[in-house]
C-alpha cells in the first residue's frame, strides 16, 4: 500500500526557512515521479515543484524559483522541500504526491491530476 506522510511545517516569520519532508511507503521514490503542490484559502491547487528522478527532470514554479529546493533521499525513502526566504503568499496547506514515471512525458507532470497518491497535507503559515 502507498503512503505518503508530511511533516516540518509549522508558523514562520517572513524572510525564514522550513523543511518540509515526505515519508514515503509502499514505493521507492527514485522510481516514480514526486511532487508538492500547495493550496492557500479559497485559491486552487497549485503546483510547486516536482523532481522525477528517470527523466532528470526537475519543476519549479515561477513564484519559487530561486528559493525552494526539491530533493530526495533515497536512504530513508523521504521526498523534501526545502523553502527558504519564504514570503506570507507562501501561505497554504503543501501536499506531497507521487505517480509512476509516464514514459512517453518529457519530464515531471504539473497537473494534479497525473497523480495517484497524496499525503494529508502539512500546514505552513508566513506571518509575523
Amino acid at each position: 500500500e502507498v503512503q505518503l506522510v508530511e511533516s516540518g511545517g509549522g508558523l514562520v516569520q517572513p524572510g525564514g526557512s522550513l523543511r518540509l519532508s515526505c515519508a514515503a511507503s509502499g514505493f521507492t521514490v527514485d522510481d516514480y515521479a514526486v511532487g508538492w503542490f500547495r493550496q492557500a484559502p479559497g485559491k486552487e491547487r497549485e503546483a510547486v515543484s516536482c523532481f522525477s528522478r528517470w527523466h532528470g527532470s526537475t519543476y519549479y514554479a515561477d513564484s519559487v524559483k530561486g528559493r525552494f529546493i526539491i530533493s530526495t533521499d533515497n536512504g530513508k525513502n523521504t521526498v523534501h522541500l526545502q523553502m527558504n526566504s519564504l514570503k506570507p503568499e507562501d501561505t497554504a496547506v503543501y501536499y506531497c504526491t507521487a505517480a509512476p514515471v509516464s514514459y512517453s512525458q518529457p519530464g515531471c507532470p504539473v497537473n494534479d491530476r497525473s497523480y495517484d497518491y497524496w499525503g494529508q497535507g502539512t500546514q505552513v503559515t508566513v506571518s509575523s
